[in-house]
């Protein structure tokens, strides 16, 4: 399938932000406090995708009462504003392929599973001015693949699903973009791999951020 968009929504963490290294030290700072061993970067990685709640209640040891995966998530938001951004860093080649879409004319857009709060810490830190609009989960944006939070960026920043490409790194970002009717493209360098992507139904498949490019 080709496909040559005047619109561009990308997912955040494992798309345009590499945040892995913060997370893994956040979420075992979170499990530390609260009593709990800590997980191997791999395992972190292996939560990640679905939210802050998610991550740790999988983190948490198993048999964890709720209350105690609360505290412990309670903890993770607490803990973000001191770990949030410390070693992340966009991918290489990110910020250059944004600001020549930008340059083309293109509408940008970010939807994350990450907490909306912490979406929009991260936007003017690394894309200041870059995109036309950015939602992470909230009460009014649920959590992908649910594709309320796509469709509705569309309408906030009027673009149509036939020329739009949701960008992301897994199988539930592919999942979004066909649910919201919009062309996928799976990128290679994020946090899941390039067979989940294809077997969640990717219509395209970068391996740098310059081919985002060819969909333009």
């Amino acid at each position: 399938m080709d496909c040559h968009c005047d619109t561009f929504v990308f997912d955040l963490d494992g798309t345009l932000l590499d945040t892995l290294p913060d997370l893994v030290a956040l979420t075992n700072r979170a499990l530390r406090d609260a009593g709990f061993p800590e997980r191997t970067e791999q395992e972190i990685l292996s939560y990640v995708g679905n939210g802050v709640r998610a991550l740790m209640y999988q983190a948490v040891p198993e048999g964890t009462d709720s209350a105690q995966a609360e505290a412990a998530m309670d903890r993770w938001c607490e803990l973000y504003p001191e770990y949030g951004t410390t070693l992340t860093k966009p991918y290489d080649g990110m910020v250059e392929v944004l600001a020549s879409l930008k340059e083309q004319g293109k509408k940008l857009a970010v939807l994350s599973n990450k907490f909306d709060g912490g979406v929009q810490e991260l936007m003017p830190v690394f894309f200041p001015d870059v995109f036309d609009a950015a939602h992470g989960e909230s009460a009014s944006i649920p959590r992908k693949p649910d594709p309320t939070g796509l469709l509705f960026t569309l309408k906030q920043i009027d673009a149509d699903p036939e020329t739009t490409a949701y960008v992301g790194d897994s199988g539930g970002d592919m999942k979004t973009a066909h649910n919201a009717g919009v062309f996928a493209i799976g990128v290679s360098w994020g946090y899941r791999s390039e067979g989940e992507l294809r077997e969640m139904g990717a219509d395209a498949i970068v391996h740098h951020p310059a081919e985002l490019l060819d969909f333009a």
